[in-house]
């Protein structure tokens, strides 16, 4: 009989790396010896890993700064069970299914079978929750409160506007906003709608309509907030062209950039900087990203996400989920969001989650094999 000792030590990490710049074909599945956790870190074997705009960007782009040298793993969030723990790692028993980013690996990691992270960024997912799920809270709604909270100030009653309302931070938008009491509207394709419309907002069609006509027809002077992720000057400036006076633009990032390469990301700031100059009672707060908001603030990220935790399993939002994509085919999940038009996250599912029965039903807001 082979002792569990020698069974530990014949595991190998199944993990997908970026070879090359370039396609979704350049991502390969590699073994790599177990890594071990050092002072402080846990391993984690990963159930659920994130799939992210971020993570095209990285793939594509050979000269982007903080690129690291190929080959790489990307992955940005990741919800698993505590494996094994180094020195001085006492916060979680083995077993304990974890949440948490990979932001301290630099680009990330996520796509594995087995990641080792500080415990100090994790946080426990509360019990009966689906890692799937979990997985969407981490980047996502984190993103989605600390923009339309944290630096977009909502109050209840604010009116809010949302690009890309059917994406994943667009649908945590939309739940984050109604929870908090707030009048949302949402651009989206026409197909869109209805899952915008099942989320408490007024959908927007941006092909076929001028959002900025159709939102100050629907409110008669404009919203409060805008949560712009398209980036690019004629889009800023039409998003900031939606507020009322006393309305604050939150740039949230540069998808953009699909269409129009790394140049969207200085017209951005370009345009944001000349915004700033004008005088007209609107604002447009500094967006840092989510590692420096989280640096600046120490115990936020840990908080937020253990209070999103909660929110999750009382059933107060419902992350929408995509699809549910083997860790393997890492590249058929780059594809789908390259086509666009997916609702929700897209999410790569470890054999290890495949393996637990309890988690393969798929939610109600689980849009996979729906079209």
């Amino acid at each position: 009989m082979i002792s569990e000792e020698l069974t530990m030590k014949t595991i190998t990490n199944h993990q997908v790396v970026v070879t090359g710049h370039g396609g979704p074909d350049v991502l390969e599945v590699t073994e790599a010896q177990l890594p071990e956790p050092g002072p402080g870190q846990v391993r984690v074997k990963v159930l659920a890993a994130g799939v992210s705009a971020f993570d095209l960007i990285y793939r594509r782009w050979a000269h982007l700064p903080g690129r690291p040298d190929v080959p790489f793993t990307l992955g940005e969030d990741i919800v698993g069970l505590v494996d094994d723990r180094g020195p001085g790692a006492a916060a979680f028993e083995v077993g304990t299914m974890v949440a948490g980013a990979t932001w301290a690996r630099g680009v990330g990691g996520g796509y594995a079978e087995y990641v080792c992270l500080p415990e100090a960024d994790l946080v426990v997912v509360p019990a009966g929750v689906d890692p799937a799920e979990a997985v969407c809270v981490v980047v996502n709604y984190l993103t989605a409160y600390e923009h339309l909270h944290d630096i977009g100030g909502a109050r209840p009653g604010d009116r809010v506007l949302v690009h890309g309302a059917a994406g994943g931070v667009g649908t945590a938008l939309l739940q984050l906003g109604k929870l908090a009491g707030l009048e949302m509207y949402g651009t989206a394709v026409r197909d869109q709608h209805e899952l915008v419309a099942a989320l408490g907002a007024t959908p927007i069609d941006y092909r076929t309509e001028d959002f900025v006509t159709r939102i100050k027809y629907l409110t008669g002077d404009g919203v409060d907030i805008v949560v712009d992720p398209v980036g690019g000057s004629r889009h800023l400036w039409r998003s900031y062209r939606t507020l009322r006076r006393g309305g604050r633009l939150v740039w949230l990032g540069s998808a953009a950039v699909d269409k129009q390469g790394l140049r969207v990301g200085p017209l951005s700031m370009a345009t944001v900087f000349l915004l700033r100059l004008i005088p007209d009672g609107k604002r447009v707060p500094r967006c840092p990203t989510m590692d420096k908001y989280a640096k600046a603030h120490p115990g936020w990220l840990r908080r937020t996400l253990t209070e999103l935790l909660d929110d999750l399993a009382e059933g107060r939002i419902q992350p929408v989920i995509a699809e549910r994509i083997p860790l393997e085919e890492a590249g058929r999940a780059h594809e789908l969001l390259e086509r666009g038009g997916h609702r929700g996250k897209v999410v790569l599912t470890t054999g290890a989650y495949r393996g637990r029965s309890a988690f393969r039903q798929r939610s109600r807001h689980d849009q996979s094999n729906t079209e």
